[in-house]
């Protein structure tokens, strides 16, 4: 999918964030994951903000987001948090930042939809202090084989209509990379994955 379209794709789906707000059935994975995040957080894929209310010792957040309605979004969250927010409206693939330049690196359902997430990781790799946390909720694939192979006849339909592939192992994926896996814990069948990591100077 072109990137063009690919954001479109995200730019429609914004209300079904903003209702997410109030009945949000991953809540209590980001509360178990992101309360780790402190000092100068970088995250990606921000959406609408609602990993906001698990920030607990946040000096400053850089949220990125190629989407600008979503951004639009998270801005009005921001305002009832006291961290600082930088926005940043971009795909988080391109962008370049200084080495080591966060404590804490964030994504949430955002590794569904890259292209190359793996590069990314190595980015975040290079991007995140050596004594910092690389954390990650993500969904993918399941354990089940059966379902597995449901999961991959399906995603070139839930790629082109919501913009994610259900057919990724992100597990394996940030084993690829050069970070230092800590931990992962899985959930629903599998499909659920919270993974931390460390960067490997």
């Amino acid at each position: 999918m072109r990137t063009e379209d690919h954001i479109k794709t995200f730019d429609k789906q914004v209300d079904v964030y903003v209702r997410m707000k109030n009945n949000d059935k991953f809540s209590k994975y980001r509360r178990k994951l992101f309360y780790k995040a402190s000092g100068n957080v970088l995250e990606v894929g921000v959406g609408t903000g609602l990993n906001f209310p698990y920030y607990n010792e946040v000096e400053k957040l850089t949220a990125v987001d190629f989407s600008k309605p979503m951004i639009a979004e998270a801005e009005k969250e921001a305002a009832g948090y006291p961290f600082p927010v930088e926005f940043i409206r971009s795909d988080a693939e391109v962008l370049e930042f200084e080495e080591n330049s966060f404590d804490a690196i964030v994504s949430s359902l955002s590794f569904c939809s890259y292209n190359n997430p793996v590069e990314l990781l190595y980015k975040f790799n290079m991007w995140c202090k050596e004594s910092g946390k690389i954390l990650l909720f993500e969904h993918g694939l399941v354990k089940n084989k059966v379902l597995q192979a449901v999961q991959r006849a399906i995603d070139p339909i839930t790629m082109r209509t919501i913009g994610c592939h259900q057919n990724r192992d992100i597990e394996a994926l940030a084993e690829s990379s050069n970070l230092e896996i800590v931990k992962v814990e899985r959930y629903v069948l599998g499909a659920v994955y919270l993974i931390q990591g460390k960067p490997v100077k």
